[in-house]
């Protein structure tokens, strides 16, 4: 049994979101945020082609320091570890030593932040303007629609 294809006329109600739309929490679970945190951090470096002492090696390359521990970075992906949380200074290294930019996406999503990288702001601007150029559309179809009376005594 084949599966049948969508047909682009239609809507797809259970299809995710490009770019989901989130509101910034009132507060966090440290403890959910940081073992969310670290499982992301692990996952990059499973999906990283380098091995940990790369990147341990980028990331202090980045930094400009002399060094970085393979067991530094162990103890900021391990859930374990709740007294070793990653400075902001090393998350970016680490983003860069990684190349998992979508780590940054994560990372903010409790502020109801959602990340766009390179063309995507451009796109995200365009398709803005163009709501607004609808909204001023709707505006000038409205006053067109009444009638112009115009008074000849001056």
């Amino acid at each position: 049994m084949s599966a049948r294809k969508a047909d682009p006329g239609q809507l797809d109600f259970f299809r995710q979101p490009t770019f989901p739309s989130r509101t910034a929490a009132h507060s966090i679970d440290i403890e959910r945020f940081r073992a969310r945190l670290k499982r992301a951090m692990a996952r990059a470096i499973r999906e990283c082609p380098h091995d940990r002492e790369t990147i341990a090696e980028r990331m202090a390359l980045y930094l400009g320091l002399p060094s970085i521990s393979r067991g530094m970075l162990d103890a900021y992906t391990a859930e374990s570890k709740t007294g070793h949380d990653i400075t902001l200074v090393r998350f970016a290294a680490f983003v860069h030593a990684t190349g998992a930019i979508w780590l940054w996406d994560e990372a903010m999503a409790d502020q109801g932040a959602t990340l766009l990288i390179g063309d995507e702001a451009r796109l995200a601007e365009i398709a803005l303007l163009q709501q607004e150029q609808e909204r001023i559309k709707a505006l000038l179809r409205d006053l067109k629609a009444r009638p112009v009376k115009l008074s000849r005594g001056r």
